[in-house]
């Protein structure tokens, strides 16, 4: 990947270079609290091709970052209706070393339903979790925890989920740094809450037309957050940007 800009670690890699392997993750770590978001879009903006996933969309340098990222990540936080979607299987092992062998999964869902492919156990992957509220009602919350298990429910808010509290919840359970993998919904949910330290943009060279939502839908949040990192490759724009410090 050719480097376009980068404010994150002059040192690694100037404009010009070609990085790949470890200076790659040098380029993408971050701070041990941290809250990232990871999204695709074309270049008019469509979060998804025309079959509504974004898997039509991805590209070779695009799913390489991906998978970096979640090796960065303590768990991902996904939206219950994005998991569904997209086919959301727990995490598999992590491609280089850290604090676990795998990511864990946290699925947000107002409604304490979980996601088929997250709801049964699998060897060699990471563990799942779910964050909801309490306006659910406890025979969903009980089915949820009879899946996952009682001490992986986090009941946080009542009429709506605070995720805030949610965060915080996870990381006093050694899960800091929050990979949010979206819908559109939810990352509006958490950049308006003020959560999002930072989004890893991924702009493919495609013109997609249609009528496909943007890659943040919702609430409004103007949340700025300024480019550090700016990497290209085949086409692919790769973007790192970051909430400035007050």
């Amino acid at each position: 990947m050719r480097v376009l800009l980068n404010e994150i670690a002059p040192r690694t890699a100037a404009p010009g270079d070609e990085v790949s392997g470890e200076a790659l993750a040098v380029l993408y770590a971050h701070p041990e609290r941290w809250t990232r978001a990871n999204m695709v879009a074309t270049l008019d903006g469509a979060s998804t091709g025309g079959d509504g996933l974004t898997g039509s969309i991805n590209t070779p340098p695009d799913n390489e970052v991906y998978r970096l990222l979640r090796d960065l990540a303590d768990v991902i936080l996904v939206g219950a209706g994005t998991a569904r979607a997209e086919g959301y299987r727990r995490p598999g092992p992590r491609m280089r070393p850290g604090r676990t062998p795998h990511p864990d999964v946290a699925v947000v869902s107002r409604s304490a339903l979980v996601p088929p492919g997250l709801a049964a156990p699998a060897r060699g992957r990471g563990g799942a979790w779910m964050v909801t509220r309490a306006a659910a009602g406890e025979d969903a919350l009980e089915r949820a925890r009879a899946q996952l298990g009682a001490d992986r429910v986090l009941v946080h808010g009542g009429i709506e989920v605070d995720l805030g509290a949610a965060l915080a919840d996870l990381a006093g359970r050694g899960l800091s740094r929050v990979l949010c993998e979206g819908g559109p919904s939810l990352l509006a949910d958490v950049a308006a809450q003020g959560l999002l330290d930072e989004l890893c943009l991924t702009t493919v060279p495609l013109l997609a037309g249609g009528e496909a939502r943007r890659i943040a839908f919702g609430v409004p949040s103007d949340l700025e957050l300024r480019p550090r990192l700016i990497l290209e490759s085949e086409g692919t724009l790769l973007h790192r940007f970051v909430r400035p410090t007050p």
